[in-house]
């Protein structure tokens, strides 16, 4: 077993290099108690490393991975950023699937539903009430408007894509939920803060073409997200952009 890797880069879990009895380089993953990433494992296993890591053995009560080790395992942050929503397109697409019943996964909707009571609770701390409210009636509208059935990753943005030997990129920390694929082009998107900034509307028409999705749904994920997702500072830099895409 090797250092961990530091905790800055893995908040929501403990993980560290490891070398297998037969001496393949694994990583050991234990998740810590988090709602949004509860069924990793069982993402990981139904995707079986097509998009993401080989989940090689887990302890679903410990919330414990034995996963592949992506070497060189350079972040896709190091690339161009437009050269990014490529890979990521490329990358949720694979990731799309449509589980068969009896599945463990939840709708995207319970996760909206979380937010909202969380964002509710700092009320007294809300800077721009009309926005927060209005963000929060487009969590409301999206979510109890799609009827999809796919596979998300809720959280695939260019820190959780790896260079690997076995593919040129792999996903790592699947969030997984069943919803609207529009949603899955968000997290990539907040994370594109110069160009969301300079030219947002264009961004998103990108990110959105390259994955089919429809531009609208995806406009609307990233106000609600924007207005009302909770957060420590209800006057930053997302309450901002937010007033842009509401115009």
């Amino acid at each position: 077993m090797y250092d961990p890797f530091p905790r800055d880069e893995t908040p929501a879990s403990w993980v560290a290099p490891c070398v297998c009895a037969d001496g393949t380089h694994a990583v050991l993953k234990i998740g810590f108690p988090h709602m949004e990433a509860e069924n990793e494992i069982h993402a990981l296993a139904l995707l079986r490393g097509d998009p993401t890591v080989l989940l090689i053995d887990s302890d679903i009560k410990l919330n414990a991975m034995l996963l592949e080790r992506c070497e060189p395992g350079n972040s896709l942050r190091e690339i161009f950023q437009p050269d990014q929503d490529v890979v990521i397109a490329g990358l949720l697409k694979r990731f799309w699937k449509t589980p068969l019943p009896p599945h463990p996964f939840r709708p995207l909707s319970i996760m909206v539903d979380h937010w909202i009571v969380e964002t509710q609770s700092a009320e007294a701390r809300w800077f721009d009430r009309a926005l927060v409210e209005d963000g929060i009636a487009a969590f409301r509208e999206l979510a109890n408007s799609s009827f999809a059935r796919t596979l998300l990753a809720t959280d695939l943005h260019a820190g959780n894509v790896l260079r690997a030997e076995r593919s040129p990129w792999l996903v790592i920390d699947p969030k997984p939920f069943i919803g609207d694929r529009a949603y899955d082009a968000t997290q990539h998107l907040l994370n594109c803060r110069d160009r969301m900034r300079s030219d947002p509307l264009d961004t998103i028409r990108r990110v959105a073409s390259l994955l089919e999705v429809d531009y609208e749904r995806v406009k609307l994920w990233m106000f609600a997200r924007l207005a009302a997702e909770p957060r420590k500072d209800w006057d930053d830099e997302r309450t901002s952009l937010a007033r842009l895409l509401r115009v």
